[in-house]
């Protein structure tokens, strides 16, 4: 499927923890043209950061790539993606990839199987990718969002409780592979996204703060592609942005 899908990467300026993120400098350069380089390594057909700051959009210019400016108002990377779509007239059947820009550790295979799973099928409007979960901490863990799936491998529910709950086997040694970290990529057809933006939040997303819910909430379906691993956590705070730089220059 290489060349027949499309990455948008959001990359906000703003941050609370690490003002001006996508430009910190990983291994000689911003931490965005990392990003950018496992987009074109996974073979998009097109590429485009979505920021809000002219300095972002310079940088990643003077890289090589296209950078769009969009509203500073919007309140997650979905928007900023629906006005990419929109302003550069992309078809409603265009396959578009949302690539974090704080994930320069993502592996470009994973970018790749998320568009091509997406595509193989015509139920959901949008896919998104899990890895088995072994560790009974990171079942527990909030900060990791598990996933169940129907036996189509859709999704039933995503929380950052321990679902499914194993009413006899908790709390002893994690099962096999019913337990599923969520991993937040994403693809998505234009014509779903531009109907998701116009959804008002859910209640449980808002208990829950996953976005994701709003979709599962709305009666629709999301796919969900399972791989081995889990990719590195992406980069919050300088103790990240320490660990993602041995990484890659070692």
């Amino acid at each position: 499927m290489t060349g027949t899908f499309k990455v948008v990467i959001p990359a906000r300026y703003a941050s609370s923890r690490l003002p001006g993120k996508p430009l910190l400098k990983i291994a000689g350069k911003p931490m965005v043209h990392h990003v950018c380089d496992r987009a074109r390594e996974a073979g998009a057909a097109q590429i485009v950061v979505a920021t809000d700051d002219v300095r972002i959009q310079q940088s990643v210019q003077s890289y090589g790539f296209e950078a769009l400016m969009t509203s500073p108002l919007h309140n997650s990377g979905t928007e900023r993606l629906a006005e990419v779509a929109k302003t550069l007239q992309w078809d409603d059947q265009d396959i578009i990839v949302n690539l974090q820009g704080d994930e320069p550790l993502i592996p470009a295979d994973y970018i790749r199987l998320v568009a091509e799973s997406l595509a193989a099928q015509g139920v959901a409007g949008i896919a998104t990718l899990a890895a088995k979960i072994s560790d009974l901490e990171e079942i527990f863990s909030p900060h990791a969002v598990k996933v169940v799936l129907d036996k189509r491998d859709y999704a039933l529910y995503f929380s950052r409780a321990a679902i499914p709950w194993d009413r006899d086997g908790f709390p002893g040694a994690a099962g096999d592979e019913t337990y599923l970290r969520h991993i937040g990529i994403y693809a998505y057809r234009v014509s779903f996204l531009q109907d998701y933006v116009r959804w008002r939040p859910s209640e449980l997303e808002s208990i829950e703060m996953l976005e994701q819910l709003r979709i599962l909430w709305e009666g629709e379906k999301i796919l969900v592609a399972k791989v081995a691993t889990a990719p590195e956590a992406g980069i919050d705070t300088e103790e990240d942005l320490i660990r993602v730089e041995r990484r890659l220059t070692t």
